[in-house]
């Protein structure tokens, strides 16, 4: 039975959070609800926060991680390892892998893995300007860090094949991570141990 809105802003504020993922119409009605009760101010402050977001972040033009700046914070950071990359599906992963606190190096995101079901090809991927890091010299390690699904591995391959030439080593997570998981899901006690106990990778 079609829901009875008794307000067409109403109506039109829950159709917009019903778009978000996991929000269905119940939840996004209880949300709109919600901020409808509050002040003023605080919904406002609310709207404000997500057009800076919107419009104020930048992509890393080094890792492509988001960033308030053209460069992120790891990259320009001093303290990082920049001999070693670690190479991720999205901006997700770089969190969980960073709450680990047992990388101190630097990322790689694709923005992506390899999908042809998804329509999803490497040209799509921020795999190229991988590459081009690694040939500019002073890399010693890249890692392949996606998650352990058959897309995964495919671009993990594909990977391989276009560092073949290059003087650098690669590795992979421990299977530590179950076969089938999402990175971001693992807890980070897994995670943490499947980078520092990474293999050589093998195709």
């Amino acid at each position: 039975m079609q829901q009875q809105y008794p307000s067409q802003l109403l109506e039109k504020a829950v159709e917009e959070f019903a778009k978000l993922p996991g929000i269905g119409r119940k939840t996004a009605l209880r949300l709109v609800l919600y901020l409808l009760r509050q002040e003023t101010a605080d919904v406002e402050q609310f709207a404000d926060a997500v057009k800076e977001m919107k419009h104020g972040i930048k992509h890393c033009k080094v890792c492509h991680n988001i960033s308030d700046n053209d460069v992120c914070p790891i990259c320009s950071s001093q303290q990082r390892d920049n001999s070693t990359i670690c190479v991720v599906e999205n901006v997700r992963d770089v969190m969980a892998i960073e709450n680990t606190a047992q990388f101190n190096g630097l990322y790689h995101v694709l923005g992506g893995i390899i999908s042809p079901m998804d329509g999803i090809g490497p040209s799509d991927l921020e795999i190229n300007s991988l590459v081009s890091r690694v040939a500019a010299g002073g890399v010693k390690e890249v890692i392949l860090a996606l998650s352990p699904t058959m897309e995964g591995d495919t671009t993990n391959f594909y990977i391989f094949r276009k560092l073949a030439d290059y003087d650098v080593k690669l590795s992979v997570i421990a299977r530590g991570i179950s076969v089938g998981d999402e990175l971001e899901y693992a807890d980070e006690v897994t995670l943490g141990r499947s980078i520092l106990n990474r293999t050589p990778f093998k195709c």
